[in-house]
């Protein structure tokens, strides 16, 4: 099995640098978390790593969400995980939904993945076995411990949040 990762941006992937001017207060979009995720777990399975955008979500525009779309629909590959951030992955999921010959996942984290309270390892690690073993192509959002089809992602955020 091989398994493009795409990063996109979002909390998953944000570090805050310390310099001079900004003493680790500010953030900016750092290289993939999946990177050092997929490092540290020594996957027995092919992946290839793309950068895409690298936004945070809430700064996403249709022409990013477009940008992504291409990404994904002129990947070669049929398994695809999707970095993103939290606050807009739906958004994205419904641009990707018309992409029907792939399996596709978006995950993100609350938190970033250089945190040590991260969610971000739990989520990509959930999208990875989800990957393996959904049977039919679309798009998923994998968060909050649960996988589903992009659509019935609301209805997960709202469980979430009671």
């Amino acid at each position: 099995m091989n398994i493009t990762f795409i990063q996109t941006g979002g909390t998953i992937d944000k570090v805050y640098p310390q310099t001079e001017t900004t003493h680790g207060y500010n953030f900016e979009i750092g290289d993939p978390a999946f990177i050092s995720i997929l490092e540290k777990i020594n996957p027995s399975f092919h992946f290839d790593t793309m950068s895409v955008v690298k936004k945070d979500s809430l700064d996403f525009t249709d022409e990013d969400r477009q940008i992504v779309f291409d990404a994904v629909k002129g990947c070669k590959n049929e398994f695809i995980v999707v970095t993103h951030g939290t606050d807009t992955i739906y958004e994205t999921a419904e641009t990707l939904s018309t992409i029907t010959d792939k399996k596709i996942i978006l995950t993100g984290a609350m938190l970033p993945a250089e945190f040590s309270r991260s969610d971000a390892m739990f989520n990509l690690g959930l999208a990875i076995g989800a990957i393996q073993t959904i049977q039919s192509p679309g798009v998923y959002i994998a968060l909050y411990g649960r996988v589903v089809l992009w659509d019935q992602f609301p209805e997960i955020v709202a469980l979430n949040t009671k």
